[in-house]
C-alpha cells in the first residue's frame, strides 16, 4: 500500500556491490517538520507553564522587583532589613560591587516568590466566599447534613418508615458517624478534592454493566437547519473544528467558564481528546494519550485511521472533506469479525475485558486496537438519515436520539472520551462517555464545534467545505484485523446484549414553544424551579405519589469539583402539588409554590458550595467499606431508586450565536438514558426567552412508563403553572431573590 511505504524513512536493496540505500525524501521532510511541530509544542507548553506557575504575577513583574531593589541601593537604602548582606556574606569570591548585585537578585527573587504566594492565598481565600449566592451560609456539620437528608425523604415515606429512619439515623450519628468522618477529614488534608477520584472509580469505571445506555450520554445537531446536505462536507468542517479546539486547549487560550465572575475549575477538560475507556475484569481505568494526529472513522462494518495533519500542518477542511469522501467511496468488504466488532465495548465490560486480554494483546490486532484508543476521537459515518424530517417530525426526533445514545450497538466506540456521528443527509450528533468529565464540559467543546463549522467556516454554493484540495494526499488506511471464530463468539453474545438493553429504551424528544424563560421570568420565579416542579407536578399525575428526585449541580466552584445532588421533590414541592391537585384556592396555591421554589433554590445554592449531602454520604459509605464496617443507615440511603433523574443542559457559550437573527442555529440539546429501570430520565434546555427542549427517556419493559405520556403531563403542567402564576396575577410582597443563572452538570 502507497501510504505504507511512505511510514517508512528508508528502503535498501542488497547488490553484489553491497548495500543500496534508498532514502525516501518524502518520508525524511515529514520527520523533519513532526519533530518541529512536536518542538513548538514543548516551546508553547514551557511558555503556558511559566505563565501559570507565577500567576497571578507575570515574569515581567519580576523584572520590575529587581530594578527597584537595584535602584534602592543607589539611594542607599537598605529595605531587605540586612537580608542582602547577610545573603553577600555566603557568596563565592568576587568583586564586592558584582556580589551586590548578585545579592540583590537573589533577594528581589525571594520577595517576588514570596508575593505571589500571599496573592495566590488571598485569591484563594476569595474564590471561597460562596456569601454572594445565598445570605445564610456555612459550613455544614455531619449532624446537619443527617438532618437535611431525613427532611428530603419525609414526603416520600409514612409516618412509621420516617420514624424507623430517624432512629438509623441517630445511631449512625452518635455511633460510627464520627469515626468514618474523622478518616474523611483526614483525606481531604492531603487530597485536592476529597470526592472526585472515588466519584469517578467507583460509580463509573467499577460498574461492570453496560456504559452503552447506562453511562454514557448525547448531543444533538441544529434543530431546524442543516449547514449542508453533503455527509462528507459536515464531517471536514466540524473535524477540522475539533482539531482547532483542541489546539486552543492545548494552548491555554479557552476562557475558563464562570458562574457570575467566578471561574469555575476546568480540570475535567484535561482529558477531553486522546482518551479510551480500558476495561478491566475489576474495574476499568481512563488512558490519556498526547496530541495524536489522526481520529479513528467506522463506515460500513470497516475502521479507518484518517490523518488530519500533512507536513506538520492542519489539514483544511476541503482536504477532510476529500479524505472523508474517499473513505465513503471505498468498497472493500469488512475483514472476518470487523464488521461488528464496536459491539464488545456494548455489551457487559468484564466479557469485554477478556476478550481484549486474550483477542488484543499482540500481533496485529493489538496495533489495530491501539490505533482506534489512541485516536483523538472516533467518527461513525452513518448511511441513516437523521433529525427533524418528513410528516411527523416529533417521532423523528425520537428516533433521532435512540441513534445517538445507541446506534446499531456495533457502530459506535462506546469507550472513546466521545464519538461523533455524521448522518447521510448532513445531520451530526455526538456521544460521550461520562467518567472522565461531566456534559457541561463536552457541551462546551460542541458549542464551539456547531459555531465554528457554521459561522466561520462555511460552505460554497454547492455544499462542499471551502479551500483547495491537494490531490496527492496518502488515502486513509483501513485497519486490518485477525477475529477468531471464539471471539466472533463473544461479540455475538455482547451485541445480543446491548441490542436488548437498546430496545428496552424508550425515548421522546419534543421542542416546547409555547412559552420559555422569558415568560418565567416576569412571574419572578428561577426558570429551574420552574422546570423542576413542572415535573414534580407531572410525575404526582401520572403515578399519583412522589419519588426520590435527582437534579444535578456542578460543583466546579471547588478544584477538581465535579456534581453534586440537588434532591428536588422536598416537603414543600409536596404540599404544592397536593393542593394544587386537591382544588385550594389559586392564592394558597401560589404562596405554596414560591415557598416550594425558593426551597429549590436553596437547595441548588447550598449543591454549588459544598453544603449538599449525597457526596458527602457516599464518600462516608465508601470509607465504611474500606474499615470493613456495615452502617444500616448509609446502606439504606446508598441503595434508594432515583425513579425521576433530571439535568439542565446550560448554553454556555451565548455569544458564539445569534438567537434574534438566526434562532434556527440552536441546538436541541441532549439526552441520556433512564436511571432505574421503573423511573424515568428528563434532559432539558432552556433556550433563548421562547424555547425548552425536553428528552425523556424510560424502559418499556416497565408497564408504568411511557415516554409519550410522561411528555404530554410535562406539557400539561407547564401550562397550568404559567396560568397560575401569570403575569395578570397580583406581584408578591417579597419577590424571590434575582440570582445569576447557575451552570449545572449532568
Amino acid at each position: 500500500m502507497a501510504e505504507a511505504h511512505q511510514a517508512v524513512a528508508f528502503q535498501f536493496t542488497v547488490t553484489p556491490d553491497g548495500i543500496d540505500l534508498q532514502l525516501s525524501h518524502q518520508a525524511l521532510t515529514e520527520i523533519y517538520l513532526s519533530g518541529v511541530r512536536s518542538w513548538k509544542k514543548r516551546i508553547i507548553r514551557l511558555k503556558n507553564s511559566v505563565i501559570t506557575g507565577v500567576y497571578p504575577a507575570s515574569p515581567s513583574s519580576w523584572l520590575f522587583v529587581v530594578i527597584a531593589i537595584l535602584a534602592t541601593m543607589y539611594t542607599r537604602s537598605d529595605p531587605s532589613m540586612g537580608l542582602i548582606a547577610k545573603i553577600q556574606e555566603h557568596l563565592p569570591s568576587m568583586s564586592t560591587q558584582c556580589q551586590a548585585v548578585v545579592s540583590a537578585v537573589l533577594f528581589s527573587t525571594m520577595l517576588w516568590l514570596l508575593l505571589i504566594f500571599t496573592m495566590r492565598l488571598c485569591l484563594k481565600q476569595l474564590l471561597s466566599y460562596h456569601r454572594w449566592m445565598f445570605e445564610q451560609h456555612g459550613k455544614m456539620s455531619t449532624t446537619t447534613k443527617v438532618w437535611v437528608y431525613l427532611d428530603s425523604v419525609r414526603p416520600l415515606m409514612d409516618d412509621t418508615e420516617y420514624e424507623r429512619m430517624t432512629k438509623l439515623a441517630a445511631e449512625f450519628e452518635s455511633n460510627l458517624g464520627n469515626r468514618l468522618q474523622w478518616y474523611l477529614k483526614l483525606k481531604a488534608l492531603w487530597a485536592a478534592n476529597y470526592v472526585s477520584d472515588w466519584w469517578e472509580e467507583y460509580v463509573y469505571l467499577r460498574g461492570r454493566s453496560p456504559i452503552m445506555v447506562n453511562s454514557n450520554y448525547y448531543g444533538m445537531d441544529f434543530l431546524y437547519v442543516t449547514p449542508t446536505p453533503i455527509q462528507a462536507a459536515r464531517a471536514g468542517n466540524s473535524i477540522h473544528a475539533f482539531f482547532l479546539y483542541r489546539r486552543k486547549l492545548n494552548r491555554e487560550e479557552i476562557k475558563p467558564v464562570s458562574s457570575a465572575t467566578v471561574p469555575c475549575c476546568s480540570y475535567q477538560f484535561e482529558r477531553m481528546f486522546d482518551t479510551c475507556r480500558i476495561p478491566g475484569t475489576l474495574t476499568d481505568t481512563v488512558h490519556h494519550w498526547q496530541d495524536s494526529d489522526y481520529v479513528a472513522v467506522y463506515h460500513r462494518g470497516r475502521y479507518f485511521r484518517l490523518k488530519v495533519y500533512q507536513a506538520g500542518r492542519l489539514l483544511s477542511p476541503r482536504e477532510i472533506e476529500f479524505q472523508i469522501q474517499r473513505i465513503l467511496d471505498d468498497s472493500s468488504p469488512p475483514s472476518k469479525g470487523e464488521a461488528k466488532l464496536g459491539a464488545l465495548t456494548a455489551g457487559d465490560r468484564i466479557p469485554w475485558a477478556k476478550a481484549r486480554t486474550k483477542y488484543f494483546s499482540s500481533g496485529v490486532n493489538k496495533r489495530s486496537l491501539d490505533c482506534i484508543e489512541r485516536a483523538a476521537f472516533f467518527v461513525t459515518l452513518d448511511d441513516d438519515e437523521q433529525g427533524m424530517m418528513g410528516d411527523d417530525p416529533a417521532s423523528s426526533l425520537d428516533h433521532y436520539a435512540k441513534s445517538l445514545l445507541h446506534g446499531k450497538c456495533y457502530d459506535r466506540w462506546f469507550d472513546k472520551s466521545f464519538s461523533v456521528v455524521y448522518y447521510k443527509n448532513g445531520k451530526n450528533g455526538i456521544n460521550a462517555e461520562h467518567s472522565w468529565a461531566d456534559a457541561p464540559v463536552l457541551a462546551h467543546l460542541w458549542e464551539y464545534t456547531l459555531a465554528t463549522d457554521s459561522f466561520q467556516l462555511g460552505y460554497n454554493a454547492e455544499g462542499h467545505c471551502k479551500g483547495d484540495v491537494d490531490s496527492s494526499l496518502p488515502r486513509p488506511q483501513k485497519l486490518n484485523w485477525e477475529i477468531p471464530s471464539e471471539c466472533e463468539e463473544q461479540i455475538s453474545q455482547s451485541l445480543a446484549v446491548a441490542q436488548a438493553l437498546a430496545d428496552d429504551v424508550d425515548f421522546h424528544v419534543f421542542s416546547f414553544r409555547d412559552f420559555g424563560k422569558g415568560k418565567v421570568k416576569k412571574c419572578r420565579v428561577s426558570p429551574d424551579a420552574f422546570v423542576q416542579m413542572a415535573l414534580q407536578l407531572a410525575y404526582y399525575r401520572e403515578r399519583r405519589t412522589f419519588c426520590l428526585t435527582y437534579e444535578a449541580s456542578m460543583t466546579r466552584l471547588f478544584r477538581e469539583g465535579r456534581t453534586e445532588t440537588v434532591r428536588s421533590c422536598t416537603n414543600e414541592s409536596s404540599a404544592f402539588v397536593r393542593a394544587l391537585e386537591g382544588g385550594e384556592a389559586a392564592d394558597v396555591c401560589r404562596r405554596l409554590f414560591r415557598a416550594a421554589s425558593e426551597k429549590h433554590q436553596q437547595l441548588y445554592r447550598m449543591a454549588m458550595t459544598g453544603g449538599g449531602i449525597d457526596r458527602h454520604l457516599f464518600c462516608l459509605y465508601v470509607v465504611s467499606k474500606y474499615l470493613g464496617v456495615e452502617s444500616p443507615f448509609l446502606k439504606e440511603v446508598l441503595s434508594e431508586p432515583w425513579r425521576l433523574s433530571t439535568s439542565q443542559t446550560p448554553v454556555q457559550q451565548v455569544e458564539l450565536f445569534d438567537m434574534v437573527n438566526h434562532p434556527e442555529y440552536i441546538s436541541c440539546g441532549g439526552g441520556f438514558g433512564p436511571v432505574a429501570d421503573d423511573g424515568y430520565g428528563v434532559s432539558y434546555c432552556i433556550l433563548g426567552d421562547n424555547m425548552i427542549n425536553f428528552h425523556i427517556s424510560c424502559k418499556h419493559s416497565c408497564p408504568d412508563t411511557d415516554a409519550h405520556k410522561f411528555g404530554d403531563q410535562i406539557r400539561k403542567a407547564l401550562h397550568d403553572l404559567i396560568q397560575l402564576l401569570g403575569p395578570n396575577q397580583k406581584e408578591p410582597s417579597k419577590p424571590e431573590e434575582s440570582r445569576p443563572e447557575v451552570k449545572k452538570d449532568q
